[in-house]
């Protein structure tokens, strides 16, 4: 059975490496298109374009403002001058970046000013600025270099996301089919390994169908990939924070082994399957949410994100190696509070995401901050974006992370030492004197 699983381990890492391999060559080739457009824009280079896209950005942010405040006259002078003094500029080098993203952005200027003019609705209006935004989003995109910082950072995402939880299956596997052992019922291991592989579809059909499921929810794109991130955050939260995640993990590990011994006591196949299932699906639909998550707000970068998938299915068919056909030991502490600590700074990234969005879905009213901005695909890899709203929201996850740290490992431990050891013993108990029991 060890052998079976291991080898479709390495049938899964064989299959993404292929896809990495026929996505990376697509990849280069647009992004030396891309150089060599930058080259011959016409006078207006592509960082004085991305300049002046913020500057549209503002005149955007003004003229929702001017429309909230009822002065629709100004509104329209505001979007009509925004055009003129800044996009007209950046239009010379993103048409030949993408001459129809080019085209459409100018129709969605008029849109706008449309809307403004017929005395459309402020929800209208409101609508067409949303869409605006993120259409000047993706002009950047085009405008931009992917570079090293922004994949790098999204591989190591990627890759923590499946290899963490991953790690939690083949440590859980190993703790059942270890029982099984010693049990003396190794009969039972194919119904287990069967609801592993049920599981392991279901997590493939859950992340397939999830992005079709959220589509039909009443609510906006832009709303959608917030709350899918704000989910992605809460259970992040959960998951890594070192005392609650022990606890839960122990509690998890507990509940499996009860049901275990429940089906081996019925002998019910049925049972079995459902035991493997559950314990690899929970895993799984977590792994399935936090990708949709990333690959919200990673556009542009999802061969990058395929190469932390397939890095981590390698890297998960060493560890499979080691624990079940080796019968290693691994550093499991060591390796989940590194784990920990990265997966909290990715939590970071994907609450910074969130807020922005909420931002520029004028759920929440864009606050800019005036400072310096990073690229387009750093930015959306770490979540820092120049807004009040989100970068108090990232400093405020990381202090109460900070915090936890520093109660767990300084604050806790001291406590714990300070306690009087008097004739009662630690805990209160009555101490035992050993010469006389």
């Amino acid at each position: 059975m060890t052998r079976r699983l291991l080898v479709a381990l390495s049938i899964v890492a064989l299959a993404i490496t292929a896809l990495i391999s026929l996505a990376a060559p697509a990849g280069a080739a647009a992004a030396r298109s891309g150089s060599a457009s930058g080259s011959a824009s016409g006078g207006v280079s592509r960082d004085e374009a991305i300049r002046m896209l913020d500057q549209t950005r503002n005149s955007v942010d003004e003229t929702l403002a001017l429309i909230k405040a009822g002065d629709s006259e100004r509104a329209l002078a505001e979007a009509r001058g925004g055009y003129l003094a800044h996009f007209e500029l950046v239009e010379i080098p993103l048409r030949i970046a993408d001459n129809g993203l080019t085209i459409d952005t100018e129709n969605q200027f008029s849109y706008v000013r449309t809307a403004i003019s017929d005395g459309a609705p402020l929800e209208t209006v409101r609508d067409e600025i949303i869409t605006l935004r993120e259409m000047l989003d993706r002009a950047e995109r085009k405008l931009t270099d992917a570079g090293i910082g922004g994949p790098a950072v999204v591989t190591t995402q990627s890759f923590l996301i499946l290899f963490r939880e991953g790690f939690e299956v083949v440590l859980l596997l190993s703790v059942l089919l270890g029982f099984l052992e010693s049990a003396r019922s190794p009969q039972y291991m194919k119904p287990i390994l069967g609801g592993v592989a049920l599981a392991a579809v279901a997590t493939v059909i859950t992340v397939l169908i999830m992005p079709t499921l959220f589509s039909l929810l009443p609510v906006s794109r832009e709303v959608l990939e917030a709350v899918v991130a704000l989910l992605a955050v809460a259970v992040l939260f959960y998951v890594s924070f070192w005392l609650i995640a022990r606890l839960e993990q122990k509690r998890w590990m507990e509940f499996v082994r009860a049901r275990l011994w429940s089906a081996v006591s019925v002998g019910s196949t049925a049972s079995l399957v459902a035991v493997g299932f559950t314990a690899v699906y929970r895993e799984g639909f977590e792994t399935a949410l936090f990708y949709q998550s990333l690959m919200s707000f990673g556009d542009g970068l999802g061969r990058f994100i395929l190469l932390g998938i397939g890095l981590a299915v390698l890297a998960l068919v060493v560890v499979a190696y080691l624990v079940f056909k080796v019968g290693r030991k691994l550093p499991v502490k060591t390796f989940m509070n590194t784990a920990v600590a990265m997966v909290m700074a990715t939590s970071v990234a994907f609450l910074g995401n969130a807020v922005h969005t909420l931002q520029a879905a004028d759920v929440i009213t864009y606050r800019r901050t005036g400072g310096p901005r990073l690229p387009i695909f750093l930015a959306e890899a770490t979540g820092i974006w120049p807004t009040a709203p989100s970068l108090v929201a990232q400093i405020v996850l990381t202090l109460v992370y900070v915090g936890g740290a520093v109660w767990v490992f300084a604050i806790r431990p001291k406590l714990a030492m300070a306690r009087p050891t008097g004739p009662t013993g630690p805990a209160g108990r009555p101490r035992v004197n050993a010469a006389t029991s």
